[in-house]
């Protein structure tokens, strides 16, 4: 029988509850407890964890005995503020979303937290688990005969309403770039393998949230922009990011291509903002296409229907979580470290120096550590 897994549930707003929502659906887990401060969120996290207990701080969470691991699931900004926290209480297990920080002034204590800490700690990356993108990075490098170039292209829907607005402002999530992207710039080092050593972007704010206003503030967060990523590899990347694009039928188009042919994957948005009048929502897709002989042909890759309603990221959540688990259970690996998850945020701010300053950012991951890309 598989060991019996309690979850501490840091957060449990849009993202939080999906995750409550995934744990639920696995065997030998529960949720022993969770702090959430906003009342209609906590409201909520009780309706889908009713045997957890409700905490009143993040400290108690960390120290409550039943506790296996933690979720941190709460605003980006306080994200490393929190795994500090819970590093002078105990070291548990931690799976704690995306992005791992947001203040350049926080690299060098994160690398720091991340030599010290004792327990496995997994940065929440979930797209690499949904199912078309799984099946795509298993097959690019043998598709392709070595991946020359990779893009990948996200025409999506404008920021969600969070609680107090926090993903509107740069200084609260990091940037477009980094509270967004960073999955992105993640699966670039893990499709091909490599590290970035340039960084050219041009971004902006172009139509979204400008109508907007927050304390006398108007949000300052971009919706827009491309960034190519040169890696020490010799293969090049693009990212292509619209987020007033929600009319499109598919919400994530990668494609890689080399000397030998290109494979692409055709992923979907969340099912629940797809028009009914539409009819049944896009089924994911991937496609390869030899060069010789030429012939592409396409497999549709569905997700379970159990998994899509459960979250808006094609059951990548549930996945994720699984192998979380496993890792716990001694049966696999820590597959999204904190040096993944550093990366991801680095190669983020460095996208978001060189759109701010017009420039090419070379050697990306060092200059992460200087303020300057703290721009906002």
């Amino acid at each position: 029988m598989a060991k019996h897994i309690s979850y501490g549930i840091i957060g449990s707003g849009m993202m939080g509850q999906e995750h409550l929502r995934n744990i639920a659906l696995l065997p030998d887990v529960g949720v022993a407890a969770i702090f959430e401060p906003d009342a209609m969120m906590r409201a909520r996290a009780a309706v889908l964890a009713p045997q957890a207990s409700i905490a009143g701080s993040v400290a108690e969470v960390a120290a409550d005995p039943r506790v296996d691991c933690l979720l941190i699931a709460s605003p980006n900004y306080v994200h490393f503020a929190q795994l500090k926290e819970i590093a002078a209480i105990r070291a548990l297990p931690i799976l704690v979303e995306k992005p791992l920080f947001t203040d350049p002034v926080d690299a060098a204590a994160v690398k720091a937290f991340a030599a010290t800490y004792t327990a496995p700690v997994w940065v929440a990356m979930e797209y690499r688990y949904m199912p078309p993108v799984a099946r795509f990075i298993e097959q690019a490098q043998n598709a392709t005969g070595g991946i020359r170039m990779l893009t990948i292209r996200e025409h999506r829907y404008p920021f969600l309403d969070k609680v107090a607005h926090w993903n509107r402002f740069n200084r609260r999530s990091g940037g477009t770039f980094v509270e967004k992207c960073c999955h992105f710039f993640d699966l670039m080092r893990l499709i091909l393998k490599s590290e970035p050593v340039r960084i050219m972007a041009s971004a902006g704010q172009e139509v979204n949230h400008l109508d907007e206003n927050y304390d006398g503030e108007t949000p300052d967060i971009w919706d827009c922009g491309y960034v190519l990523v040169d890696f020490a590899s010799g293969a090049r990347a693009m990212l292509e990011l619209c987020m007033y694009a929600e009319g499109s039928r598919y919400q994530e188009e990668i494609s890689a291509v080399g000397a030998r042919g290109k494979v692409e994957c055709l992923v979907p948005g969340p099912g629940r903002f797809w028009p009914a009048h539409l009819g049944a929502a896009p089924t994911p897709q991937l496609i390869v296409s030899p060069r010789f002989a030429q012939g592409p042909y396409t497999v549709e890759i569905p997700v379970d229907p159990q998994l899509l309603t459960a979250g808006d990221h094609n059951g990548s959540t549930f996945y994720q979580h699984q192998r979380f688990c496993a890792a716990l259970r001694g049966e696999g690996p820590v597959e999204v470290t904190l040096d993944d998850g550093w990366k991801a945020v680095a190669m983020g701010m460095a996208a978001q120096l060189s759109a701010n300053q017009g420039t090419a950012i070379s050697n990306p991951l060092d200059a992460c550590e200087s303020a300057q890309c703290g721009w906002w």
